[in-house]
């Protein structure tokens, strides 16, 4: 492994790096904020994406593009004098020793439960900080990723099932109030209730620890790799899918079912 001296020495390099791009290279020198944005969200949806399928090679390469991103803001900051990445390091320092109270002073913690509801009460004692509970998910993040973050903060301040157990009624009941709406095809409340169950079903992931997010995708790449497989194997028999039945394309599903797995990031 790398020493400190040799990490330090490679950061500093980086930072002289941007610092060259920035005044000498014409597509550097015109960004701004707004123009890298959406490249910073496209790399670290390629991240999750790495991170999904396991592969550390690539992970690392995409560690890196976000960590240019970081860099490339700071240098831009620097011009305008608003702020450097000597002040994103130190606030992050300072944000971390604040908020590990059980690690720099004199806090007990000997579960992460207690951790993280250690963590929500700081970030509202802060200056600045957030002034409630569920301030602090952004407003833009993806609606499922949304809904576990909300529930995490709630129950970081004890809003939570006493037993996990207790949310299958809570499933069960939304799918009732659900099937209420379809019967009477009221498309506004469907939608309104859908939505309830599906908050629901997020709710039981994080309950039983598992991330919706990920067990979605999975299920996508999942689907995607059965559904390749009929259509391969239709237009080797020389046919059309749009011909076909669908209790013949369901034939080959089943194939497809034996024949692929599905293991985590495939």
């Amino acid at each position: 492994m790398n020493t400190l001296d040799t990490k330090l020495k490679e950061f500093g390099r980086l930072l002289e790096i941007m610092t060259e791009l920035r005044a000498k290279c014409p597509w550097d020198k015109e960004q701004t904020f707004e123009t890298l944005r959406t490249l910073s969200i496209e790399e670290t949806y390629e991240l999750a994406d790495a991170i999904i399928r396991e592969d550390k090679n690539e992970i690392r390469k995409e560690l890196g593009d976000i960590l240019l991103h970081i860099v490339f803001y700071s240098e831009m900051a620097s011009e305008t004098g608003d702020f450097d990445i000597y002040d994103v390091c130190k606030g992050l320092c300072e944000k971390l020793i604040y908020r590990h109270p059980h690690i720099f002073a004199d806090v007990e913690a000997n579960d992460s439960d207690t951790v993280m509801q250690n963590w929500e009460q700081l970030k509202l004692k802060e200056k600045g900080g957030n002034k409630t509970v569920l301030s602090g998910v952004p407003v833009s993040l993806p609606a499922m990723i949304k809904a576990h973050r909300i529930q995490d903060k709630a129950r970081s301040v004890g809003f939570d099932w006493e037993e996990r157990v207790q949310v299958w009624g809570k499933v069960e009941e939304e799918i009732n109030e659900f099937k209420v709406e379809v019967e009477a095809m009221d498309k506004d409340k469907m939608e309104a209730e859908f939505g309830d169950l599906l908050f629901s079903l997020i709710n039981a992931a994080r309950l039983y620890d598992i991330n919706p997010e990920n067990a979605l995708e999975r299920t996508n790449r999942k689907f995607i790799s059965r559904f390749n497989y009929l259509e391969s194997k239709t237009i080797a028999q020389g046919r059309d899918l749009k011909s076909m039945s669908l209790a013949e394309m369901d034939e080959i599903w089943e194939e497809a079912k034996k024949l692929t797995t599905t293991p985590k990031g495939e």
